[in-house]
Parts: structure tokens; sequence; C-alpha cells
């Protein structure tokens, strides 16, 4: 009993002294841990080096790509690390960059400044700890892109060295079949536009028809606030037929394929951060500010000087302003000289009812001549501000090129027209003086009022004016300049005249479809421009006008300027071809839907676009003679 006692009590002392030693350790090794001393601090970065060490080897990735993965590591903190490997897939997972394509997922791009895995080239991302785009610059060679689709167009490259133009296009086509749906739905948009007028004419059918239905069911109004019902049929046709809105109508099913092959979140994300809406904003306000009465008046005044030639007839203002106007575009941008020639040939030649035939000869001078006329200069026309930086292209090299040619061929075809109208021209001279008022009688439009302005207004009119062309490419200022601009115009009631934004906003709505539909057709649109190359300047030129009438002239130059080592003389033919063919159609270059909405309402059912086509063809020819030959 005794001994069971004894060997009770040595056990438990045993076990006390070996707590009590084992808690001296522990607080020896406490007071040596550097967690809250300076020593800490020194070691710290080791401590972090052995953090990202072990999430890279428990990550889920090939063992080929952990040294990869960790040399890249050294530009990040092992939180930003984890944060990077929470998204399963990134460039260092083992699926190269086409497989992230075909799965449709969200891709973390490499780290900065190193080593690409999939194609060895340095990486160069805003963020490298995330939040993370959907493609880098390193992939887009711009600025970052935030929705997963238009996937880059150099992610395709690599994989299709040899191919034809028609393989190219099937292998972007089977990578993203996104590519397809989507330039359907622009090629449905753009025969809208064709079928536009058709539209129309079946509104004023069904409007007539609804009237009549009104006149025998002896409709009477019964109180002054009563609004006399309509056809939804004819108001449905009718905003069908309008040009403006067309593209803005195909936003809808191209939302709902982009929700089809990607999500609701890439759509928001290209409309929010990949798509600009600088230049809808600033045509909209350009249009406004340039067609206000002291504008107005400066620029009738102006061209005024051409016109006195002729005496002031109708032949002598056509003349004076197609001749004039579009060369205003290489220094007031080609907004503003679309707009103040519309509305000058509105007033002074379309007020006379002359024929179809002149009606549309005109519209499609101007169209023609204002898309040459921006050649000028480097800094005006969008279709050259796209390249010309990238290229080197200045102002003496811009006339000495392009410039005098363009101006060249705007009076060869004018002259060429005029003669051809030359009859018309002489009837219209007739009716102008059968209307014309006496020097200081009343006129018969109050807008068309005579009195003197005074030259300050002029003056502060011209300087918002400049400040909107000098601030083109930033909104917040040149909109905040429109909000004075419009108090201005309110403090000075008797020297304006009444304007309205619809026109302006409708032509804005028109570019901002145009842009998002437009902006996803670069996967076909740059193997056919590369392959371009291949068949000489003239074949080139004239592939670059057909594609210019069936895309914005700014996109087609801008995507040439993503082709890496283009000769100099398919540059010239690519541009040369992108300006000659900006008034085809009315998309073809953004300055047209401005004065189709100015001049559209002196044509019975709107701008038929195949007739516009057709007397487009003429100058067009002309101007690819002059840019291929002269």
């Amino acid at each position: 009993m005794k001994a069971r006692i004894i060997f009770l009590y040595t056990l438990m002392l045993g076990i006390g002294f070996a707590a009590i030693g084992w808690t001296q350790q522990s607080e020896k090794t406490m007071e040596s841990a550097p967690v809250k001393t300076e020593t800490a601090t020194v070691n710290e970065p080791q401590s972090e080096e052995r953090v990202k060490a072990r999430l890279v080897a428990e990550a889920a990735i090939p063992d080929s790509m952990r040294p990869k993965l960790l040399d890249a590591a050294r530009a990040m903190s092992s939180e930003g690390l984890r944060r990077y490997l929470e998204n399963p897939h990134h460039a260092y997972d083992g699926h190269s960059v086409l497989d992230h394509v075909r799965m449709k997922q969200i891709f973390a791009p490499p780290v900065e400044g190193h080593p690409c895995p999939d194609c060895g080239e340095l990486t160069a991302n805003y963020n490298p700890e995330g939040p993370f785009p959907a493609w880098t610059h390193h992939y887009t060679h711009s600025a970052m892109q935030y929705s997963r689709f238009p996937v880059p167009l150099s992610i395709y490259t690599p994989n299709e060295k040899g191919m034809t133009l028609v393989q190219k296009l099937k292998h972007r086509i089977d990578v993203d079949p996104f590519n397809l749906a989507a330039t359907l739905i622009f090629l449905l948009a753009i025969i809208h536009t064709f079928m536009a007028p058709l539209f129309q004419k079946l509104a004023h059918k069904l409007e007539k028809r609804y009237k009549q239905r009104l006149l025998e069911e002896k409709f009477r109004i019964l109180h002054p606030e009563q609004r006399v019902p309509v056809s939804f049929l004819s108001t449905l046709c009718h905003f069908l037929g309008e040009v403006e809105v067309v593209f803005g109508l195909w936003i809808i099913p191209f939302f709902l394929v982009c929700q089809h092959y990607y999500s609701m979140g890439d759509f928001l994300r290209y409309i929010d951060r990949d798509t600009s809406f600088t230049e809808p904003l600033f045509v909209a306000v350009i249009m406004v500010i340039a067609s206000s009465r002291p504008i107005y008046r400066l620029a009738e005044n102006t061209l005024q000087l051409g016109a006195r030639l002729g005496k002031g007839s109708p032949a002598a203002w056509w003349l004076s302003v197609l001749c004039i106007a579009p060369l205003l575009g290489s220094f007031i941008t080609e907004p503003a000289a679309m707009t103040l020639g519309a509305i000058l040939l509105g007033k002074k030649l379309y007020q006379l009812r002359p024929s179809s035939a002149l009606c549309y000869a005109t519209v499609a001078l101007l169209f023609v001549n204002v898309s040459v006329g921006g050649t000028l200069t480097h800094f005006a026309a969008p279709p050259i501000v796209m390249v010309a930086g990238k290229w080197n292209w200045d102002m003496a090299h811009m006339f000495t090129h392009f410039g005098w040619k363009a101006v060249t061929g705007i009076v060869i075809a004018n002259l060429i027209y005029f003669a051809f109208f030359t009859k018309e021209f002489r009837r219209l001279a007739k009716v102008q003086r059968e209307n014309v008022t006496g020097e200081g009688s009343v006129p018969t439009s109050w807008e068309d009022r005579q009195d003197v302005i005074p030259i300050w207004v002029y003056v502060v009119s011209i300087l918002f004016l400049a400040w909107t062309v000098y601030f083109a490419h930033h909104p917040a200022i040149f909109i905040g300049g429109f909000m004075f601009f419009l108090g201005f115009t309110l403090a000075t009631p008797q020297y304006q005249n009444a304007f309205s934004i619809k026109v302006p906003l409708l032509v804005a709505f028109f570019l901002a479809g145009l842009l998002i539909l437009g902006g996803v057709q670069g996967w076909w649109m740059q193997p056919v421009l590369q392959a371009l190359a291949e068949l000489g300047g003239e074949a080139t030129m004239s592939v670059a006008s057909v594609l210019t009438a069936f895309n914005d002239n700014a996109s087609v130059t801008f995507l040439s300027s993503t082709v890496p080592n283009l000769p100099e003389e398919i540059r010239y033919a690519i541009v040369a071809g992108a300006v000659t063919g900006g008034g085809l159609t009315v998309i073809a270059n953004a300055p047209n839907p401005a004065g189709q909405a100015i001049l559209g309402k002196y044509f019975k059912s709107g701008i038929s676009a195949p007739k516009l086509f057709i007397w487009a063809l003429l100058p067009t020819i002309i101007m690819f003679l002059m840019f291929s030959y002269a």
C-alpha cells in the first residue's frame, strides 16, 4: 500500500516539474520571438517571402508554372498574391489565353513587369494587385478593357500564322461565336437604315387612313386640353423610319446577345468603361453652338463674299457653300462645318424647293466634300486624328499628300454637278426673284431678320465655339462651357433665334449606337486591312472606301493604326480610301447624321439611302482618282 502511495506521489512530482519546465521554456521562446521587437521588423520580409512561397506551393497550378509565378510574385505582397490566386483562372493556371477566351471565364492577367507565360512579352498592368480588368493593355495595346468582349485582336494573331483571310475569320468565330452574332446585328442595323424610307411611307399611309377613320366616326374635341388620338402602328412605323434611332434600337438585340454569350456585367462594363461617348456629346454640343444666330450670321457673311460673284443667286450660294464650308472642317472640326453648311444650304437652296435630283446631288456633295475637306490639317478630322500621332503626320504632310488634292477634287466635282443642273439653277433663280422681299422690308420669317448684332455678341459666341473645339476630347469641360453658352443665349434673347436640342440629341443617339455596335467589329476588319497590304495601293484604297461605307471612317483608320509595320504606301491608301468613301452612306462619316437631321425635312420621306449612294458615287470616284493619280 505504502509502495503504491510513494509511486503515485513520485509520479505527481515528476508531472509537476515537467509542467514547470515546459512553461519556462515557452516563456523563453516568447521572449526571444521577434513579434513585438525591432527584430521583427527586420525579419518580416523573410517571413513574407516564406508566405508567398507557401501560397505558390499550395496553388492548384501545373508544376512548370510554379517558378514563373514565384518569380512574378516578388513584385506583389503576400495578401496581393492571395487575392490573385483566389481567381481560379489566371495567367499561371496552365491554360493559354485562347483557352480562357473559349471558357468565357474572367481572366486575371500576368503580373506587372514580368513575362507573360503565354507569349513571353513583358506585361504592363496598371494595378497588379487588383481589381483586375478583363484585359490589360498588355493585350489591348491601348487602354485597359474591363469587359470580356470584344476579345483583344492581339490574342488571335499568334495562332493565325500562315492562315488565309477566310481561315482567320473562321478561326475567330470558332474561338468566340459572339463575333459572328454581333456582326449579324450590325449588318441588320445597316439594312434597317436603307429601309427607313419604306417605314416612313408606311407611317404616312397608316396616318392618313386613321385620320379618315376619325372623320367617318365624326370625332370632336370636347375639351381644350384633349389630345387628338393617333394611330399606334403609324407612330411605331414613323419611329422605325427615323434613321437617327436605328442603331439605338438595335442595341436591344445586341444586349440580349451579350447576355447570352457573356453577362449583363460585361455589357455594363463595355458601356460604362470601355466605350467613349465623347464624340457623340461633342457633335451634339457643337451643332447647337454652330446653329446659333451669331455664328450662322458670321458664316453667312463670310460665304456671301463668294456668293456675290454670282450676285447672290441660288447657284452662287450653292457653289460658295459646297466649296468653302467643307474646308472649314480642317479647322473648326467637321461636325461644325457640316452644321453650318447644311443650315446655309437649307435656307439658300432647299427652301426654294429644288428638284429631287438636285436635292440628292447637293446632300451627296456635302457629305463627300466634308469628309475629304478635313484633310488639310492633322488635328480636326477624326479619321486623321486616329493615325496622325502614331504615324508622325504633321500639317505639312497632310497638305502636301492630301489637302491640295482634296481641294482640287471638291472644285471639280462641284463644277460637274453645277454644269449638269444649270437649267435647274435658272429656274430657282426665277423663284428667288419672285419670292424675295425688298431691301428694308419686313422679312417673311423672324429668324431671317437682318438687324445688327453687336460685335461683342459675335466675339463671345466665337469664344464659346473655340472653347468647345479646343476641349473636344474633354467632355466635362466642353459640356460645362455649353451650360454657360445656354445662359448667354438667355441673357441676349434679342440677338438669338430659338433653337431646339432635339435634333442634336437624336444625332448623338445615332452616333452612340454606331459606336456601341461598331466597337465589336474589329475581329473581321483588322484581318481584312492586313490582307490589303498584299494587294497594292489602288486595291487597298478601293477596299478601304467600301469598308467606310459600312462603318465610320474613323474606325477604319483606327484599326489600320493597330496593324504593325504597314508600308507608307498602304497607310496613305487606307486613309485616302477612308475619307473618300465618307459620303456614300449616312454612317460612313460621323458628321453625316448631323447633315441628314438638318436637311432631312426637305425630303418627302426622308433621305433615301440608295439614292444618296447613287448620287455620291460620281464625286467619290473623282476623289478616288485625285488621291490615286494626282
